[in-house]
């Protein structure tokens, strides 16, 4: 089989209030070819999500002049667990429904700051009237329906974690991907989410009818190169820690995760196996494959 892409751009998203670089920021990697259709790797640390948008335009415009193919992963949920529209009352397809939802209340000014707290007590104002599902702010942000700590009650009805995040439960208890619930801490993935989100849909729209995001605008199947042929770009959702690597000296671990991916996936494209990547796991059933494909997502790998 031959190459899907080729080019593979890999996004460690940030939450951060205010400028940042270095340890715990924004970081791009672009893995593309050369002249000579070597593998090549640059790497960007934009101090602000702002600026990380517009050089992914940049990047993907560039790609685009080239006759380039790109595959862009990101490292936050790109869906939210099963039956979030629906509490929402959101009306259309619910990962479609929910992604304008998130972009139509976030704010996320050109300095980083953002009102992604906020936005989750809407959340939990509109879907239970509690303090639940999202959870953990600073004080400063603890609110009726946004609280620091996780609510003793737990979830109710609401589902903790996507199919996709269980799935990743074979990596251990301490690697396995965390919920989408919760907003701050160590390693978690709410905020960035939500300001992801919107940042990916405003990408998205950028280029019309040549980009998808899987598994939701392809189907949840393996891709073929004539599956691909007519995009641009497709937008994919990563877990670096399905591809551990070594760091190089003075690399910092943001900056090892995102190279390591990038050629991680670069090789299985190479070796004609990234194509089935794409697919369930064997003995998927086809309710799961139909809240995967409307509406949770899927970590690519998992």
């Amino acid at each position: 089989m031959s190459r899907l892409f080729d080019a593979y751009v890999v996004v460690d998203w940030s939450a951060a209030e205010g400028r940042k670089t270095g340890e715990q920021s924004l970081w791009i990697g672009v893995m593309k070819r050369d002249a000579r259709f070597r593998l090549s790797y640059e790497s960007h640390n934009p101090a602000t999500r702002a600026e990380g948008e517009a050089l992914l335009k940049t990047i993907l415009a560039d790609l685009a002049k080239r006759g380039d193919r790109a595959l862009l992963g990101f490292d936050f949920c790109l869906g939210f667990p099963e039956g979030t529209a629906q509490r929402l009352q959101l009306s259309g397809e619910p990962w479609a429904a929910t992604w304008k939802f998130v972009a139509a209340n976030i704010v996320d000014k050109p300095d980083n700051t953002n009102n992604r707290f906020a936005v989750a007590a809407k959340f939990n104002r509109l879907m239970t009237d509690e303090a639940r599902p999202f959870w953990g702010c600073p004080p400063r942000f603890a609110q009726r329906w946004l609280q620091p700590t996780k609510p003793a009650e737990g979830y109710g009805d609401i589902p903790e974690f996507r199919r996709t995040e269980l799935a990743t439960r074979k990596l251990g208890p301490k690697s396995m991907a965390k919920t989408v619930w919760q907003m701050h801490g160590a390693g978690v993935v709410g905020g960035q989410t939500l300001l992801g989100i919107a940042a990916v849909r405003r990408l998205v729209e950028g280029l019309g009818a040549s980009a998808a995001v899987w598994p939701f605008g392809t189907g949840w199947r393996a891709l073929t190169p004539a599956d691909v042929e007519p995009l641009s770009a497709l937008f994919v959702e990563i877990y670096p820690a399905l591809y551990p690597g070594k760091a190089l000296p003075g690399e910092v671990k943001d900056a090892t995760q995102v190279r390591s991916t990038a050629e991680a996936l670069a090789k299985l494209d190479e070796a004609g196996k990234l194509g089935a990547a794409f697919a369930p796991p064997a003995g998927t059933s086809e309710a799961d494959v139909a809240v995967v494909q409307r509406e949770e997502g899927w970590i690519l790998g998992a």
